[in-house]
């Protein structure tokens, strides 16, 4: 995949991945304020950040799976990405909004109105958080299905993971710029109304580039050839007939039919991982952990720990003033944070042919562990700021390279992801397997063909001749033999369980970081409980299968 067009198509292609994060960048940046001012205590404005991630890991899954066999007329991923779309069109409308929308709806009562704002602002959030990180899954699923190819897969994952660092440079930005003295806020109301409608409009642009280029083929029956002699008929009935069909083979109805019929099967494939992915999983769960809890509490941090601001005093204060400084060199520190991913996510696909996946993935890790023990022992606020720059190779490289993985296991479903689990104990006592039982038919006389020299009861078995295996029952199981089937298993799925750990990572700081920081009494511990995580995603990266010699190792 070369040549400038179409390198250009997949900067088009990834134009809604870069909408996603500047708006779940920007939005979720500017949402701790907002719950503040709206009486919400620190200690539980955490727990409100972790509602999205907690709802995403319950529904992720279903979604990817979904999405694969998704029958719709309009593809199988964009009628997802069109509902969870406008899922972040309504929170980016509510959150803005909530303080007018309570004030309407609560009759005058002061009580109500400060509830009822508090509510539509969680509302908001867990809405902007939900469907802005679940809408990855059908994106990523879409490239999948779009570049089959192991070099074009790497290139654009490496362009997703450039599009999603290009984001949240500009969803980290924005906030920071001062809106309240221009134009448009006059006519729109203040700096939270100007900002989250420049959101609304990068989005809804993003999401209309996207799906115009996208040409995601299509999955629609061929209608038959008529009969000889038979007209059909024009009638009320025929063309009620003709809307109903339309109506449920519509990308609405085909997504709530699907997501409906495969939930039991969606979920016990979702327990049932190939061994490549659940190594893969486990080292990228812990690597996440350790990103995210430095990105979340990042700013914290600066504001308390190096320049010792309290967030509680009172506006206009020296410790509020110190505080505020430090957030805003947070957010510069995770400016060039995105700055530094975007550089990586660029050069990703030369990286890896120079250097190989598992050298780049572990370097990645090491980098971001040495930089997050520096931060911890270092009072300098350049060094500290030039390694949170230093970060962003992690979070590129976990941008990328899982997903390039994910799509060459499933290219090569035989090397693997093998039945391996197949075995099953008889009363007698004897364990029967694949490798110990084998039936081969005769060609002459089409049964079984015993060879001489058996022992023990067993039939000869050889690899290089036609195999049968028992027929299979209606539950998908083998008859006397228990199976793993992994040769249905859609990379959507996959891609679900990858976005899952993701999700993991933020529930985890979200709901025990501040238990962990009060025990403590220093904020230093968000830095070290990520320098931790990222010693732990190293250990477990050593484990994941790269090529196929790994999987001999």
């Amino acid at each position: 995949m070369t040549g400038w067009r179409s390198q250009w198509r997949l900067v088009l292609l990834n134009s809604l991945t870069c909408g996603l994060e500047i708006c779940v960048a920007a939005g979720i940046t500017y949402v701790p304020p907002l719950l503040l001012e709206a009486g919400v205590e620190e200690q539980y404005m955490t727990m409100v950040l972790g509602i999205g991630p907690v709802l995403g890991l319950l529904f992720i899954p279903l979604i990817g799976s979904a999405s694969d066999h998704c029958n719709s007329s309009y593809g199988r991923r964009r009628p997802f990405i069109w509902l969870l779309s406008l899922g972040v069109l309504l929170a980016l409308f509510i959150i803005p909004h909530a303080d007018v929308l309570a004030a309407n709806l609560s009759w005058g009562s002061t009580r109500r109105n400060q509830a009822l704002q508090v509510g539509l602002l969680i509302l908001g959030v867990g809405l902007l958080d939900f469907c802005g990180q679940v809408c990855f899954t059908p994106l990523e699923a879409l490239l999948s299905d779009l570049y089959h190819e192991r070099d074009d897969c790497g290139q654009a994952f490496a362009m997703f993971s450039f599009m999603v660092s290009l984001g949240g440079c500009v969803g980290y930005l924005l906030p920071a710029l001062d809106w309240s003295g221009g134009i448009l806020s006059f006519y729109l109301g203040g700096q939270a109304e100007c900002l989250f409608s420049l959101l609304i409009l990068i989005f809804v642009v993003s999401v209309l580039v996207t799906m115009k280029v996208s040409e995601e083929p299509l999955s629609t029956l061929e209608p038959g050839p008529p009969e000889p002699g038979r007209c059909f008929p024009r009638s009320c009935c025929y063309l009620f007939q003709c809307k109903l069909r339309t109506l449920k083979s519509g990308p609405l109805m085909c997504l709530l039919r699907t997501c409906w019929s495969m939930t039991p099967a969606i979920y016990r494939s979702y327990c049932h991982v190939p061994r490549v992915m659940r190594q893969l999983c486990l080292a990228q769960l812990c690597s996440w952990m350790g990103v995210m809890s430095f990105m979340l509490f990042y700013t914290d941090f600066v504001g308390e720990g190096l320049y010792e601001g309290v967030p509680s005093a009172a506006p206009g204060t020296a410790l509020r003033q110190r505080y505020d400084e430090g957030i805003r060199m947070g957010s510069l520190g995770l400016f060039l944070q995105c700055a530094t991913s975007t550089f990586f996510s660029l050069a990703m696909s030369r990286l890896v042919r120079v250097f190989g996946s598992r050298t780049v993935y572990l370097s990645s890790m090491v980098s971001f562990t040495i930089s997050a023990l520096v931060i911890c022992l270092s009072k300098s606020v350049l060094l500290v700021t030039a390694m949170s720059a230093l970060t962003g190779f992690a979070y590129a490289t976990l941008q990328t390279l899982p997903y390039t993985l994910t799509c060459h296991y499933h290219k090569e479903k035989e090397v693997y992801m093998q039945n391996s689990k197949t075995k099953k104990t008889h009363t007698n006592g004897f364990t029967i397997t694949r490798d110990s039982v084998c039936l081969r038919l005769d060609n002459g006389h089409g049964d079984v063909n015993h060879k001489s020299g058996i022992s023990n009861g067993h039939v000869h078995y050889k690899r290089d001749e036609p195999e049968y295996y028992p027929p299979v029952h209606q539950n998908g199981a083998h008859l006397g033999l228990e199976s793993e089937d992994f040769e249905k298993r859609g990379v959507g799925l996959d891609f679900a369980i990858l976005d899952s750990t993701f999700l993991l990572s933020q529930v985890f700081p979200t709901l025990f970081m501040g238990m962990i920081v009060q025990f403590t009494q220093s904020v230093t511990a968000y830095i070290a409980s990520s320098a931790i995580f990222g010693a732990i995603g190293i250990y477990f990266a050593t484990h994941i299968i790269f090529d196929q010699k790994d999987l001999t190792s």
